[in-house]
């Protein structure tokens, strides 16, 4: 069945604030390594921390632009490794220090998110979250701001609820999302019940769920008042939401907090919310999705990166690097460099090649998503001083 999972689109303007906006508290998880955007992404610099679409910022302070006219610069929060704080407060200075929660090891987006969840419901009762990634890259900020101000309005109401993306190409990278009915909502007019969660498919399911209409991309974005979120963590993970709600209750007290963190964290289930909470409700029937509109990739790999900076040609050559010397003939693909060397590429397609001081990856886009097979070959072979 083509369910009107797509609606044509939203009126011109941005939605009108509301109460529920004002309880709005905006969660940017900003963890991994990026493992497919190696050698250009490493653990002490993610690709949160770099310049992916030559805009002049990171892909953080992209998100905190986005962010910040919806809930304001003191209502976001940054959860991140403790390893990355001095370069997270240089790239946000208006974020609170209340607001900067640093983890001792990554635990997955469950404990991240569920963590923010608790703080800011002990200190707010009633507060409605939203968790955006801090490495997305996205366009069209006042559809954006559209379909987060609908998927609060349906979290207000009792919903977990995401937003999906309207899928472009039968993309192999990205999980779907199933939409079923429509739900009666006052200020969420777009929002559809969500039927299932769909992990990455073959390339002829991808067709099929994009020629289907009924299908979005998952992009990873979760809103929901606090107390529902831990609601569904408690059902699925209850040791999980148990260590979480330890941690929150000494949280705002610095000279307990760092010693709960120690003890608490490390052994903090690692979950993705995908599993933990999204996929649960939806099996429950209280999961909402809103249709978004707007450009969305996640920058998964170097191919993605090559489209987003390329302005979708498949036949040019983007090339990334304050210093790049990068000389072509008849190719195609993306260069990056962080070097001064000078590469020369003749009658090749689709190439890759990322340029390190200490590292040199070449492969192509056909290829890109196989990047993540050599970091975990570096991992088993000691090669970490690399990574």
């Amino acid at each position: 069945m083509n369910l009107p999972c797509i609606p044509s689109g939203y009126p011109d303007g941005m939605k009108p604030r509301n109460t529920s906006l004002d309880r709005f508290y905006s969660v940017i998880p900003a963890g991994g390594i990026g493992s497919r955007l190696w050698p250009l992404s490493r653990a002490d610099a993610p690709k949160f921390l770099h310049d992916l679409t030559g805009s002049g910022q990171t892909l953080l302070r992209d998100t905190w632009d986005r962010l910040a006219p919806l809930s304001g610069d003191q209502r976001i929060m940054v959860v991140t490794g403790r390893a990355h704080r001095a370069a997270v407060e240089a790239q946000l200075p208006a974020l609170a220090d209340l607001n900067m929660v640093l983890e001792s090891e990554p635990r997955d987006s469950t404990a991240a998110v569920g963590l923010a969840a608790a703080i800011l419901e002990r200190r707010e009762p009633g507060v409605i979250i939203g968790s955006f990634a801090a490495d997305h890259v996205i366009g069209d900020r006042r559809l954006f701001v559209a379909a987060v101000a609908e998927a609060v309005a349906a979290a207000d109401a009792g919903y977990i609820t995401t937003i999906g993306i309207k899928p472009t190409e039968p993309a192999i990278g990205f999980g779907y999302i199933h939409c079923g009915a429509a739900i009666d909502i006052e200020g969420a007019p777009s929002a559809l019940l969500v039927d299932t969660f769909v992990e990455k498919p073959d390339l002829t399911t991808a067709e099929h769920y994009v020629a289907s209409g009924d299908h979005l991309w998952n992009a990873g974005m979760f809103i929901a008042r606090a107390d529902r979120l831990l609601e569904e963590i408690g059902r699925s993970e209850p040791e999980l939401l148990a260590g979480l709600l330890e941690l929150a209750e000494v949280w705002d007290e610095p000279a307990k907090r760092g010693q709960a963190v120690d003890r608490i964290w490390p052994g903090l289930k690692k979950i993705a919310i995908d599993y933990s909470v999204a996929e649960p409700a939806a099996a429950a029937g209280t999961l909402a999705v809103i249709p978004g509109h707007f450009d969305w990739d996640d920058v998964g790999d170097f191919a993605s990166l090559a489209k987003l900076n390329s302005g979708g040609r498949k036949s040019d050559l983007a090339i990334l690097g304050e210093n790049a010397r990068v000389l072509s003939d008849a190719s195609s693909g993306i260069v990056v460099t962080q070097t001064s060397r000078v590469i020369s590429l003749i009658g090749v397609k689709d190439i890759i090649v990322v340029d390190t001081p200490d590292a040199l990856l070449v492969t192509t886009t056909e290829n890109a998503q196989r990047v993540k097979s050599v970091v975990d070959a570096l991992k088993l072979s000691g090669g970490t001083d690399v990574l």
